[in-house]
């Protein structure tokens, strides 16, 4: 694979853009598009509407009438997500007045490679010229004089369908762990209130307080221990690792200051700092199935500070809920638990493919790998 400065020199020559081939050109956008803005502010929305109405931030709502047809590649003027956000559409649409529409591809350029390149490419330039550390307008030059590669166009519509198959196995995931999460959220809420229960099951829940089935332990500083093998978690989650541990076993780690609301479930040998408490000694519960009802309780409803929000023991210990049989909180954390795994094995499929593609993009948008056409 060709990846360095004297490999590159035979065949490629060094542009305003870095190397390419000898057979692309560099040329402003300005040149092979037209760029406008949309006519409207507000529109009006209906949920059954026809055609999509872009806006300035990641917001795609539907209207009854639309203003383009065509292929176009929009991106934000100003407001949230300037410069980052980019959408690709062929067909009709409406679009906010500080919503750029580049369109009008001509004969050298493909609408559908041109995307790619200038969604991964546009905010670099936005940033090299702002001296501040964020951007809160682009100006339509910005887009104009930006250069962009221009391979021969059977190569270009070659690249651009490459990265459509990955963008639509992206596109296929998204939805599908979107719909998972929302199924375990109700599994987790009818299964932990009892509001549906597994076969078998006919003992009734008794309400307890949390500190009469478990004992909080508190988290320590780390900063005197040396570095080891034992993971340190705050309320962020991991931290850092050391050679001591305040706990070895299974837990539930709930937020003493700070993110109260994001228990984790820990296990094996581990320190929490003193921003995060951890549970231990569990009595008639266990631990998986005190994580998942840690995740339903609204802990901020008992934050105990008008500042940064903060829990106590003693307020934690109060907190009344209802418990299963042991056997029962077996059954429910089980299949809440491969419903979570299933989540997770979606979530790295969904970044792998994401990393994949990022991949793809370096090599085939600078011709650093050349397609076969």
């Amino acid at each position: 694979m060709m990846n360095n400065i004297d490999t590159l020199k035979n065949g490629y020559k060094m542009t305003k853009l870095g190397w390419i081939p000898e057979d692309w050109e560099v040329d402003s956008i300005s040149n092979h598009t037209a760029i406008k803005t949309g006519n409207s502010d507000t529109q009006d929305r209906e949920d059954d509407g026809l055609y999509p109405f872009f806006v300035r931030s990641n917001t795609i709502e539907r209207i009854n009438k639309y203003s383009f047809d065509g292929e176009a590649v929009l991106t934000s003027g100003d407001g949230v997500g300037v410069g980052k956000i980019y959408h690709y559409i062929d067909g009709k649409f409406d679009y906010h007045q500080r919503v750029y529409n580049i369109h009008g591809f001509d004969s050298s350029l493909d609408g559908k490679f041109f995307y790619y390149f200038f969604s991964n490419h546009f905010y670099r330039r936005v940033m090299s010229m702002t001296a501040k550390g964020s951007v809160d307008s682009v100006r339509m030059e910005m887009i104009a004089k930006m250069l962009i590669p221009l391979p021969p166009l059977p190569e270009q519509q070659k690249i651009a369908t490459i990265l459509s198959t990955w963008d639509k196995a992206i596109n296929n995931l998204e939805p599908l762990i979107s719909e998972k999460e929302t199924l375990k959220k109700g599994l987790m809420q009818v299964l932990l209130t009892g509001k549906k229960r597994f076969p078998g099951y006919t003992d009734e829940w008794k309400e307890v307080k949390l500190g009469d089935v478990l004992k909080i332990g508190s988290g320590k500083d780390y900063k005197h221990l040396n570095k080891g093998i034992i993971p340190v978690y705050g309320t962020g989650g991991f931290m850092t690792m050391v050679d001591d541990f305040l706990f070895d076993g299974e837990s539930v780690g709930i937020g003493r200051k700070g993110t109260i609301d994001k228990p984790v479930y820990l296990n094996g040998k581990f320190w929490t700092v003193d921003t995060l408490f951890y549970t231990h000694s569990f009595k008639g519960c266990t631990p998986n199935y005190v994580y998942f009802l840690f995740l339903t309780i609204n802990w901020k409803l008992y934050n105990e500070a008008s500042g940064v929000p903060s829990l106590s023991k003693t307020t934690i210990e109060k907190i009344k809920v209802v418990m299963p049989s042991i056997p029962e909180q077996q059954k429910i954390s089980s299949l809440l638990s491969a419903a979570i795994k299933e989540i997770e094995t979606l979530k790295k499929e969904l970044n792998s493919f994401k990393e994949q593609k990022r991949g793809l993009m370096q090599k085939l948008l600078t011709g650093d790998v050349r397609v076969k056409i």
